[in-house]
């Protein structure tokens, strides 16, 4: 299919974490950007209130690698699947989607935040934090994976829904701390995952 480009030549380009599946930020592009990005593998845009080509993060070095152009069905519009190396919104926040209506959290937002505060509480090393204390004792890690994954296999058996979504919950938060001490993230596993699809 071809890209449907608009009277001015320019197609709506939706960004998102290649990672965590979060919107980034939305943008427009041209042929010219869209070759751009399809041959140096870096995201490339128009700036409509410049009129200019735009290499996203030339500037600020937060760059983003694409590894994936998807086109809609009606050839109208384009999500960019991106590695961002940094902040994608011009402010410095993460995404350019960090005012309005915040609360409550989307369901997808849980996990991706999970892993960024872990990051945080790895690199700040709070004092009294828990998580500091599972990460300078990795036999705990895997007796508290154990400990849950029992817990939630009895919630199961025995328990209401609600329980066995809080003891899941556990279970998620345990394991993403063992796998940052080992230095993996969520996504290692969700590649895994895709990989045995068949």
């Amino acid at each position: 299919m071809e890209i449907a480009f608009d009277d001015r030549g320019l197609v709506p380009v939706v960004i998102q974490d290649w990672t965590t599946g979060e919107v980034l930020t939305l943008a427009y592009a041209n042929a010219e950007a869209v070759a751009l990005t399809r041959r140096t593998g870096e995201l490339h845009l128009w700036s409509r209130s410049r009129g200019e080509l735009w290499h996203k993060g030339a500037t600020s070095g937060n760059v983003q690698k694409v590894r994936a152009l998807r086109l809609d069905c009606d050839g109208d519009a384009l999500l960019a699947l991106v590695e961002p190396a940094g902040p994608a919104c011009h402010t410095g926040e993460r995404t350019c989607f960090h005012a309005g209506e915040l609360e409550p959290p989307a369901p997808h937002e849980a996990l991706p935040g999970l892993e960024r505060t872990l990051r945080e509480r790895a690199a700040e090393r709070p004092a009294g934090s828990y998580t500091v204390t599972l990460l300078d004792d990795p036999p705990l890690i895997g007796a508290k994976v154990r400990e849950e994954a029992e817990e939630v296999a009895r919630a199961a058996r025995e328990e209401s829904d609600e329980r066995v979504d809080e003891e899941a919950a556990d279970v998620l938060y345990h394991l993403t701390v063992l796998l940052h001490s080992r230095g993996r993230a969520l996504g290692d596993a969700e590649r895994v995952l895709l990989a045995r699809r068949g």
